[in-house]
């Protein structure tokens, strides 16, 4: 089924540069505060490459993707970025602490190449639609550059571990090749995995998997074009091109470690007052939801991380002027509630999503806001604080608050060949780019 295999990687050559000031988050989490800073951080930082800036005066010979090539050519001649001398898989370890909570968590992952394959083939599947901006931005850098900075997030399951027993023995046996904390609190660390029987289990056991996207769908489906086109110039499939592997970071979906933060709703454009809103909701939801008004800290407590899957519960704040002093509530689903009868026309699956009963029943059905409306009046944020201070400084009318998506209904989801909504998951952390570097045309 999936087809892994090692590979040379580009790095950081750390005589010349230090990590924590050349690698990036991935460029779909780059704000503009954090490219000022990654480019005021050092000249080699990957930001020129990964999410370059773009001026004016740019040309079809001098723009943001013909730049990014340019720099990786003057660092390879520099000596900035070296290869690594043995193939090998690089185990990739991460600890960190959930925003807002102390408990260190460990996760444990390997990085290689997999073999790309079309969704019809069921080897690689998604979770989550993709949209063209992204992919034709991704896709005239890959041209321009033809390196992978980013690594691929892919899901596997592994119930007995295999892998990550041998990536815990690599782990232990030699100090790491790389070692860094990022602006997030988060420690990366990468060891070579060369010896061959390592790899070769690591490509048995991969064998048998099916492999789920958890984040870079919209690279995923960049690597898919491009590799398309080369196979028009070809004439063909060629299995072992460069261009037909995209460099991946697997994790075991069944080991620890492995968090998603939801992703809160704002909205906005509403033709009522937020009281008029809370009152809707109150009436239309009151068959379907008990309705608990929460101080801050008790409405805090009912979404932290570990209570995934705990209980159907959507949080709401539209200021204190619109609901007295408990402004926060939280409505409950009520026992025996009948999702089929509520939401027609969708998947089991995509019933036990509180995204999708947010959406299709609450925004849809109670506010009026159509599929289309949303678009333009539902916006997002990841911290809870973030959403409640939207709407105190009168960014937002509405927060609506959700716990995350366990992993198990993610891979669910995936392996029923349905997708989830826009922006339902969100993996914490994110992977660094840059840690490893694949060359198409090496």
């Amino acid at each position: 089924m999936a087809r892994v295999h090692p590979f040379r990687a580009y790095r950081y050559n750390p005589a010349k540069v230090d990590f924590a000031r050349a690698l990036t988050q991935p460029y779909d989490k780059i704000t503009p505060e954090m490219q000022d800073r990654y480019y005021a951080s050092d000249p080699r930082n990957l930001i020129v490459v990964e999410k370059g800036r773009e001026f004016p005066g740019d040309s079809p010979r001098d723009n943001v993707y013909t730049r990014a090539a340019a720099s990786l050519q003057a660092w390879l001649a520099d000596g900035v970025l070296v290869q690594d001398s043995l193939a090998g898989f690089y185990a990739y370890f991460q600890e960190y602490s959930v925003p807002g909570a102390a408990q260190v968590r460990r996760r444990a992952g390997f990085i290689g190449l997999g073999t790309l394959e079309d969704y019809e083939a069921g080897v690689i599947l998604r979770h989550e639609r993709t949209h063209a901006g992204p992919k034709a931005d991704r896709l005239e850098l890959l041209r321009s550059t033809r390196v992978n900075t980013g690594q691929l997030f892919m899901l596997y399951a592994d119930p007995q571990k295999r892998i990550d027993t041998l990536l815990r023995e690599a782990s232990s046996a030699s100090p790491a090749i790389t070692a860094l904390r990022d602006e997030f609190g988060v420690s990366h660390s990468l060891w070579p995995v060369t010896a061959p029987e390592r790899i070769t289990e690591i490509q048995r056991v991969m064998k048998g998997q099916n492999l789920v996207i958890a984040d870079g769908h919209h690279r995923y489906e960049t690597a898919l074009n491009y590799r398309n086109e080369q196979r028009a110039r070809a004439g063909g499939a060629q299995p072992d091109a460069p261009y037909e592997r995209a460099m991946m970071a697997f994790f075991n979906a069944q080991a620890e470690g492995l968090t998603i933060l939801p992703t809160h709703r704002l909205v906005s454009d509403l033709h009522a007052t937020a009281q008029q809103c809370f009152e809707t909701l109150r009436t239309g939801l009151a068959p379907y939801f008990d309705l608990r008004s929460l101080s801050l800290d008790e409405f805090r407590s009912q979404f932290a991380v570990d209570r995934s899957g705990s209980t159907r519960t959507i949080g709401f704040y539209a200021g204190h002027a619109a609901s007295g002093a408990s402004a926060y509530h939280l409505f409950t689903v009520k026992p025996g509630v009948d999702f089929e009868g509520i939401l027609p026309g969708i998947s089991p699956l995509q019933r036990e999503l509180d995204v999708v009963l947010l959406h299709t029943f609450i925004l849809e059905k109670i506010l009026r806001i159509s599929p289309e409306a949303a678009v333009r009046q539902v916006a997002y944020a990841r911290e809870m604080r973030e959403a409640i201070a939207a709407v105190d400084c009168g960014a937002a009318q509405l927060a609506f608050i959700l716990n995350p998506v366990s992993v198990e209904h993610v891979m669910r989801i995936a392996q029923a060949r349905e997708v989830m909504p826009q922006k339902s998951t969100d993996f914490y952390p994110k992977l660094l780019s840059g840690i490893t570097i694949y060359r198409l045309d090496s």
